[in-house]
């Protein structure tokens, strides 16, 4: 969108997702959203999924309204009970306004989950990369996505209008060979590098070779083999409806925590050190 800060690429990374063969971790999310979909006692019976892999969810939700993860997404307004952002946001350029326009999409009380790459994901391939262009080159490039906190991330489905939210995540803990087939496996998913900011020529040899050696070094495993974090953060929240349960005015509770809990309670001093 005009105006925003244009970190992702959208032709590049268009050229990345159609090159893709490998589909586990977007496979993992939606096995998420099934177990999580079993858990609401309700019948969804007008979804929508935002992704950029459709034929991976044609048997999930059928009959779902599939959406690419364009900076604006074809949804009809108040449409759906439910919206699946599926493991796409963290390339978004501007991830309020996906939020926004997935609210905008549902109905009352409708029901959104959103999958997307969190902070500690490929915190190793990070942390050798950066040191080894440093030593190599003496300067750093972008290379990797930048992703959110949870906690940051969580206050984003409170600032897009959903009630309730939720967030947390999974972690997965993939094992490789080697550096080099990390990265051939990151290319095979469609998560190569799609930074606006990106090198336009291919890295120096001498990087990658001296991030193998680091990453053997610091992260490698008894096997010889390497591990690689992923972190999937799960985002939840509810179209705003008066039927929803509302939140207990400050200070209305009938019992006290401390009592529920058969503990001690400690007041917080005020700011005049009064208590």
């Amino acid at each position: 969108m005009q105006g925003l800060p244009q970190i992702t690429d959208r032709a590049a990374l268009a050229r990345n997702r159609a090159r893709a063969t490998e589909f586990f971790l977007q496979e993992e999310v939606r096995a998420e959203v099934h177990e999580r979909l079993a858990e609401v006692n309700r019948r969804f019976t007008a979804p929508a999924v935002v992704t950029p892999f459709p034929t991976l969810w044609l048997d999930e939700l059928p009959g779902a309204v599939i959406s690419d993860d364009n900076e604006v997404l074809p949804l009809q307004p108040k449409a759906h009970d439910l919206v699946v952002h599926a493991l796409a946001l963290h390339w978004a350029n501007d991830p309020v306004g996906q939020l926004v326009q997935a609210r905008n999409a549902l109905r009352p009380d409708g029901l959104f989950l959103g999958f997307l790459f969190g902070g500690q994901t490929l915190h190793e391939l990070r942390a050798v990369l950066a040191q080894a262009e440093a030593e190599v080159t003496g300067g750093l490039s972008p290379r990797v996505l930048p992703m959110g906190e949870i906690r940051d991330l969580g206050a984003l489905v409170q600032r897009a209008g959903l009630a309730l939210p939720v967030a947390d995540s999974v972690t997965r803990r993939v094992t490789y060979r080697d550096t080099l087939h990390l990265m051939r496996d990151l290319r095979a998913m469609g998560e190569g590098n799609a930074l606006t900011a990106r090198l336009r020529h291919p890295t120096r040899r001498a990087v990658i070779v001296r991030a193998a050696e680091l990453y053997a070094a610091v992260y490698g495993l008894p096997d010889g083999r390497i591990p690689a974090t992923f972190e999937i953060i799960a985002l939840a929240g509810w179209a705003p409806d008066a039927s929803q349960q509302k939140p207990l005015r400050p200070g209305s509770a009938a019992q006290k925590l401390a009592d529920a809990l058969g503990s001690a309670e400690f007041r917080v001093p005020r700011g005049d050190g009064t208590g």
